[in-house]
This record gives C-alpha cells, structure tokens and sequence, in this order.
C-alpha cells in the first residue's frame, strides 16, 4: 500500500531436500525487509502489541518520509535512538514516538548529521553486533559506547543498557520528531520528573493523524545523579512553563513544542534499565500500565516471556521446507502478526476516533487498521490463526465507528485517530469475513448497522453519487474508476452478511450495488474506465497510464481492470468470454515493461510485465485463471512470482509489507490456496510451496497440507486429494479447512490441463 519499489534481488526457488518440521521461533530473522522498500523494523515487540521498541536510523517526517516510514534502514550506518512505537511496513511515516538514547562522554543534545555521527548524539554501529529475533533486539552503539538490548511487553518497552566501565552513563529523551520539521508536527508536549524518579509525559502530533495524543511513564533502576530538562525552541515566552497537569511537587517539568531530558547517572558498574509504558489515555494510563505489567527489573524474565508468547503464536503452523524458505515463511508469519496494534490500557480505556477516552467492556481495543491492504489476505489468515482475537478486532472496528463524529467505521487508523488514507470502506469485508466464517465475540447486529452506516455516508468519497449514479464521476472525485470497483466489492460483502441474518431487502439492495462494477466496465476497449457526470468515458484514455489522483489508485488500467473479486465469472463474459478473458491475462504477466514508466509513482513495484505484486491491487490476479478453467497458468504465474518477488534477506519483500500484507499472501501461497474474495468462505487452490504445513485449530484439530514430489522439476500440480478423495474444484471452502484434515496436492513435471477446468469446478461467481 502507498509507496513501494522494485525488489533489489531476485532468487530462485530452491530445491527441497531433506525438509524438517521448523522451529519457528529461531527462524524467524526481523532483518527480512527492513532492506529496500519493505519498511519493516528489527525491533522488539509482542504479538498485537501497542509497543514496537526499535531503532531509527532516521526519523521519518514529511519531507523525507518513504524511505524511514519504520524509521530504519539495512543500508544506514548509524543509529538516532530508541523509540516505542513504528508502523510494520506501511508506506506512510508517523509514530517514532519516546526516542531514547543512550551515551557516555560528552552530552549531545542533537541528532548531528548522518554522515558525522560524532556531530551529535547519533552513533555508528555494525549489522555484525545486531542481534534481533521475535520480541528481543540487540546493537552496540561504538560512538556512544553502549551495549543496547531491548525487550518488549504488551504495553511496556524494556531497555537494558551497558556502559563501559567507569564511564559516565547518560541517557537522552528527545520528544522532538526530527531536526527537521519539529515546528511543524509537535503541537504540545511536556515532561514531568516526579518525586519517586520517575519521569512522565505527553505529546501531541499532527502528523498523519491529526491531534495524536500519546503519554509515557519511565522508570529506571538507578538513581538519578542529575537531569536538564529543556525546551529547544527559539524566542518563546513560556520556556521553562509548567502547564496544565504540573503538581507542585514535582522535581522539574516543562512544556513546549520542542522537549528534551537529559538524564544523568554517573559511572556504573552494572547495566541500567529502563521501562516505558505508553497509552493514548493519560499519564496516569502509562504509569497504571507500568505498574501493571512491569512491576521488577527482571529484564531477561521479561524477554522469555516475550519469546514465549511469540513461540505460541508462531506454533500455529508447522511446516517441512528447506532453511531459506522457512526463514522466509516464518518470518512472513511473524510479520503477519505484529498488527493490529492494542489501543486500550489495561484498565480498558481508549482513545476514539472522536478524542474523548472511551471504555472497552469486555474486550482489548484494537487500532492500527490499514485496511486497503489487510483485507485481502492478513485479516482472512487471523480468522483461521487468531479466531478469539479475531472477534475481538470486530468490536474494535464496531466501537470505533460509534465514536467516529462521522458515524462511519475506520478507514486507515491508528492509535484510535482516522488518517483517511487510501480508499473504499473495507472494514465491510473484514467484518463480513469474520461473521461467514462463524467468529463469535462482538455484536453481529450493531456491527451490520455500523455495516451500512459507511456504506451510505455519501459525503465520504463520493458516495452519494455512486448510489445515485452507480458509479463515481471523475468530474467529481479523483480515482473514479478505482473507487468504483472497491465500493462494489464491499457492498457485495456487507449483502452476503445481511443475507446470512435473514435481512433480505438490506441484502438485495447490496446485491444490486456489488454489481455497479459493471458500469465502468468499457466492453469495447476492455478495461475498467472512469466516467462522466453525463455518463460518457473520460478520454482520451490510455490504459498504461498512470499518476497519483488519476483514474486509478496507485496503478492503471492494466492493473485496475481485473478488480472484480466478487463476479470474476461476470468479468469473463464482459471480456468475451473464456478465451479473451485468458489471453488478456497473459498480456498482463507477459508484457514487456519499462520499469521508468512506473517510475514516478513508488507504490508500482515488483513488476512482471504490468503485474505489480508490490502493490495490493495486483494480489489476486495469479489465481484468476482458475476462473476461466486454466489451473495450471495459475500455477505457472504463482511459481515466478514467489522465485522472484521474496527472498529471506534484507530486501527480501518486493514493497511494502503493509501491515503484513504481503507477508500473509506468501503464506497463503506457499502453503496452496488463496482467499481472493474474502466473504465467499472460499480459498482458491495454486499449488504449494512447503513439502508440508500443519494449521493448528481450535479443539486439537489439525488441517494438513502436503505436496507430494515437490520440487524445482514438478511445479504443476496433477490432481488433488482431500481426506483422501480426489478435488474436483479448484477451491477448497473455509469449513474444509476448520473441519481438519489433509490437503494432498501430487506435484508432476507437466501440466495438466483436465483437471479443475469444467464450469463446476471453479470458485463462486456472483453471476454464476
């Protein structure tokens, strides 16, 4: 999602030779990523957690935000600190929030430059001295001259810090973005140093969600020798101002838009620790979190507890493959379960989108909803991985639509606050998946109301004319023709819902709407086209073109015109039939490309011909043969995708990971199937990847996939069993899966263009 780039190195799918069941937790390498553009950080964390502890190479802003948006990168050199919260993967920057920075010697108070790291506070390190696996990380600052370990709890972040003997240890708390922009995205911030040591505080951010509110609590294990606490602005009238919530009694507090503390403990002779808390509600939310879950300074009991959560999360799928793979695999899986983020304090408190402090009854409130990208794929995975939590992200999303002063559900949020990035209103297809496939744990009713509520908000992207006119008018809105064929496909998940609950006018009003993708369907020219108020297609018209706020969102015709997740049956016959609709597919894949074309619009990457599995609108489009009953070219597809777009290095993902994204399709696919349209309780089959992969399910159950003769010289699938009994179709349902079992695909050299090919083996088609 957003900003992607091509994948820097390409590799071949290896030869499966004497595979073993992994352990998961050791292969898992946080590395994978934070190379090229897959903007993936090393750092410490917890399954959904709300803290992510990781270093910044940079602070990323919006002048220079791509690049760092986690804040590191493989190929930098040095480190800026220690900060508590980072996206996984997105292509938008914010967060870096509570930066941290350990050092002895003299006190820097700024960053310095990049390429001078002895200018400032900033240190030189080697990839040689990190160390980083699931919920621990590790670095040795050489300027700073400081061991650095990190940890994390589910809202605490945990440093350990060792100082050269005999020097003087100091630590410094930058509340400032960057050197940067810090006039512009700070809008308050304070700190307080209270009686006990302990030193609190808050800031206020307008970046890309405006008026953030985040607070901390940190305590440390070695008493304070000294302290500064300093507002870096130029020519104010309030430095030094002890503002609103200050008590008499504090040591020292400060408010401002440019803070920093630096703390002094003099020479050490074992390591300081450090514990921050978070929360979005108070101060006194961060130190009750502190107190809560960090009550000693057991920091390699806090570790283990840490890898142990994360060994239980990762169990959830055991696999037989080669080192590379299951490096690539597992690191896939723990990408796939860093977000969403908890949002709510331990007492349940939360911040909504309406920034009052709301009251989560019953269940943790999840945030951080990159939802354009985490329907497709990583939100199915979570209803097969994580089906209690899964329930849980459902009553997220429905309390967050009843606090939103619009009414409407989350569109791209984080930490409870509404970006409005991206488009379509998918938290429909979340919701919809979840209640399909028979997750309990939230409230069908409210959630089918809160459903329809984003689904008929006309002021958000043209809505109402899209209901009007059945399609959105470029005239009016810019990425017409994309938001055309998204709104459809998350109306038709909110019928199917209203269906399943005996709402049958609520159902075939939807119905009706998930076919309006067909009213920018140009059958003359086959492609997807964006309209008129008066109805004709904008011309001229250029199906390779392509550019932020054109007809399409983030690609172009090529790429846009496929998106018909819910009727691909209809978008054959709209394409003229089997034949056209195959050949036209080819052209896709088969094109010869210029990458310069796409070159002014990051977020089109990953390219084999015009497929962009860098970007999510392409993701499905490999499985589509299926569709038109040629299997076998689904699988031909999905082999030079997986050999050329993942890696188990650095640069291993081809763009953005988006949240896990990209991490969940390669799941899915390596392990066989795919769910191309989330809502139709339906996976469609490829051909797998991993010799075999056990799902663990509630109640001991177990749903097996194996690949038989699997290797570089066998990559078509011959026929398929399952529990033993030869598959006709080319999908398996979600009931099959939760009902346990074995998946066998037998593997051959050559394809086989009989099976799966009739019009009854193929998966669900609204039109069909």
């Amino acid at each position: 999602m957003l900003r992607k780039s091509l994948l820097l190195a390409l590799v071949t799918l290896p030869v499966l030779a004497a595979p073993v069941f992994a352990d998961a937790l050791a292969d898992v390498d946080p590395f994978i990523g934070t190379g090229g553009d897959g903007h993936t950080f090393p750092g410490a964390t917890l399954p959904f957690g709300m803290v992510q502890l990781s270093p910044d190479t940079d602070m990323p802003n919006f002048h220079h935000a791509y690049g760092w948006a986690a804040g590191y990168r493989y190929s930098d050199h040095s480190i800026l600190g220690f900060s508590h919260t980072h996206f996984s993967g997105s292509g938008h920057s914010d967060l870096g929030d509570v930066l941290l920075m350990p050092m002895s010697g003299e006190l820097h108070l700024d960053p310095g430059a990049k390429d001078q790291p002895s200018s400032g506070y900033r240190s030189r390190f080697s990839h040689q001295s990190e160390r980083a696996s699931p919920g621990y990380y590790a670095v040795t600052l050489d300027d700073n001259q400081v061991k650095v370990e990190l940890t994390a709890g589910k809202r605490v972040g945990w440093h350990r810090y060792t100082f050269a003997e005999g020097a003087e240890a100091r630590v410094l708390l930058d509340l400032r973005p960057s050197i940067y922009d810090y006039d512009g995205k700070v809008l308050w911030s304070s700190l307080r140093l209270r009686p006990d040591g302990v030193l609190t505080g808050m800031r206020q951010t307008r970046g890309w969600a405006p008026g953030r509110q985040l607070f901390f609590a940190m305590r440390f294990s070695k008493p304070l020798k000294g302290h500064q606490l300093l507002n870096r602005e130029q020519n104010v009238s309030y430095r030094g101002f002890k503002g609103p919530g200050h008590n008499p009694g504090d040591v020292a507090a400060i408010s401002g838009r440019a803070l920093e503390a630096a703390l002094d403990f003099g020479p050490l002779n074992s390591p300081l620790l450090v514990k921050v808390a978070i929360s979005s509600v108070s101060e006194q939310g961060a130190l009750d979190n502190l107190s809560k879950e960090a009550s000693g300074w057991d920091f390699d009991g806090a570790k283990t507890a840490a890898q142990a959560q994360w060994q239980k999360a990762l169990g959830a799928i055991d696999i037989k493959a080669p080192a590379p793979i299951r490096r690539s695999f597992y690191t896939a899986l723990y990408h796939a379960l860093i977000a969403p983020n908890l949002a709510s304090d331990a007492d349940g408190r939360y911040r909504g989108p309406d920034q009052e402090v709301h009251q989560a009854k019953g269940f943790d409130f999840y945030s951080t909803w990159s939802l354009w990208d985490v329907y497709r794929a990583q939100q199915p995975l979570l209803t097969i991985l994580e089906p209690k939590r899964m329930g849980e992200l459902v009553s997220s999303l429905v309390a967050a639509q009843q606090s939103s002063p619009f009414g409407i559900l989350p569109v791209w949020s984080y930490q409870g606050q509404e970006t409005w990035c991206m488009i379509g209103y998918h938290a429909l297809p979340v919701i919809a998946d979840a209640y399909l496939k028979g997750i309990t744990g939230f409230d069908s009713a409210a959630a089918l109301k809160a459903m329809v509520a984003s689904a008929d908000y006309g002021p958000y992207g043209d809505l109402s004319d899209y209901i009007t006119l059945g399609y959105v008018p470029i005239d009016k809105e810019p990425e017409a023709a994309s938001k055309t064929l998204e709104y459809a496909f998350d109306d038709w998940t909110l019928a199917r819902m209203a269906s399943a609950m005996g709402k049958d006018a609520l159902a075939k009003r939807f119905f009706k709407r998930a076919g309006n993708w067909q009213n920018v369907f140009d059958r003359q020219t086959g492609f997807a086209r964006a309209r008129l108020s008066n109805g004709d297609y904008r011309t001229p018209f250029d199906p390779a073109a392509v550019g932020y706020g054109s007809d399409y969102t983030e690609g172009n015709a090529w790429q846009y015109s496929w998106y018909v997740p819910q009727d691909i049956a209809g978008l054959i016959n709209a394409m003229g039939g089997q034949s056209a609709f195959v050949n036209k597919l080819d052209a896709v894949f088969d094109t010869k490309v210029d990458p310069k074309t796409f070159a002014h619009v990051e977020d089109i990457s990953g390219l084999i011909g015009y497929y962009a599995h860098g970007n999510e609108p392409s993701h499905h489009m490999a499985y589509l043969y299926d569709y038109a009953g040629a299997p076998w070219k689904t699988q031909e597809r999905l082999t030079t995708i997986m050999n050329s777009q993942y890696h188990d290095g650095p640069t291993g993902l081809a763009g953005n990971d988006d949240l896990g994204q990209m991490s969940a399709w390669y799941l899915f696919t390596a392990m066989g199937f795919y769910p191309v349209a989330p809502g139709s309780n339906q996976y469609v089959l490829g051909r797998p990847f991993v010799e075999e992969a056990s799902i663990r399910l509630p109640g001991g159950k177990r749903f097996v996939v194996k690949a038989e003769h699997l290797d570089d010289a066998h990559p078509y699938v011959g026929k398929v069993l399952l529990n033993g009994k030869a598959l006709a179709t080319s999908y398996i349902t979600h009931q099959d899966l939760v009902a346990g079992g074995t998946l066998t695909f037998v593997m051959q050299q050559s394809p086989n263009k009989n099976w799966a090919t009739g019009p009854a083996s193929r998966p669900y088609s609204l039109s069909r």
